[in-house]
């Protein structure tokens, strides 16, 4: 079976290696779909929401690993094709309907068109964000990974009232100190595993490349309301930023056996 990418679209994942310790992901940067799909029988309206992708979120990340001199990995495609914060074994890995809205493009796979998809898209991102992570350890540089997404402020007719949550593994280093400083700012609603925890299954990226090799990870959930402007996604950037390079000797110095 032939690719599902065509030789003019970008590869599945999008690596900008730098020397600094964060490692920057994001997983759902993106709403495209492979012109081998079609629109997955959506219309453009529909592509812009929030379940075909992250909305706000790249730009974060990308603020993110400028001001802290980090690696930035990014999944140009639509988490509709496959999400790859997810294990492929999943039934919600290939969704037909999130949250609200079926996905015809989806409905009926065969399982050949599933592993298209696992080959084409999810294999290389998992793939080439490991091989980044070796081999930076080869050349003896530490790295902390950082996922960034962002989430809808309502999520079938229920009002979410966390500003951010901190989405941790059982490696609560990290996820507890971004936590404490992010509560001390005035105004701030902060959850802690919030909208989302491992027990959504959302936690695989951080899982397998943070927890897995024993490198401290932490993943960071915004609203996405509170990323609409330029100047908002520049402000989260900024904030989180700030933090994570003042916690970044503490988090290296946890390693240090």
């Amino acid at each position: 079976m032939e690719s599902i990418l065509a030789t003019d679209e970008p590869a599945a994942v999008e690596v900008r290696e730098a020397d600094g310790a964060f490692v920057i992901v994001c997983e759902h940067a993106s709403n495209r779909i492979p012109k081998s799909l079609g629109s997955l029988g959506l219309d453009a309206t529909a592509l812009r929401r929030h379940i075909a992708w992250d909305p706000g979120a790249v730009e974060v990340a990308r603020g993110l690993a400028d001001r802290l001199k980090g690696a930035l990995v990014t999944q140009p495609y639509s988490r509709l094709v496959i999400d790859c914060n997810r294990d492929p074994a999943l039934a919600d890995a290939v969704t037909d309907f999130s949250e609200d809205t079926p996905i015809p493009g989806n409905a009926g796979l065969s399982f050949e068109e599933k592993s298209r998809r696992i080959e084409d898209v999810w294999h290389p991102f998992h793939g080439g964000l490991g091989a980044l992570l070796d081999r930076r350890g080869m050349a003896g540089l530490n790295s902390i990974l950082v996922t960034v997404h962002s989430f809808t402020p309502v999520y079938r007719g229920i009002a979410r009232p966390w500003h951010v949550g901190i989405i941790s593994s059982e490696d609560r280093f990290l996820p507890d100190a971004m936590l404490e400083r992010l509560r001390h700012e005035e105004g701030l609603v902060v959850g802690d595993n919030e909208p989302y925890s491992s027990k959504d299954n959302v936690d695989y990226t951080i899982r397998r490349h943070g927890r897995e090799r024993g490198i401290p990870h932490v993943m960071i959930e915004i609203r996405n309301d509170l990323l609409a402007s330029a100047g908002d996604r520049e402000a989260w950037a900024e904030r989180l930023a700030g933090i994570l390079s003042v916690l970044e000797p503490a988090v290296l110095a946890d390693r240090v056996v």
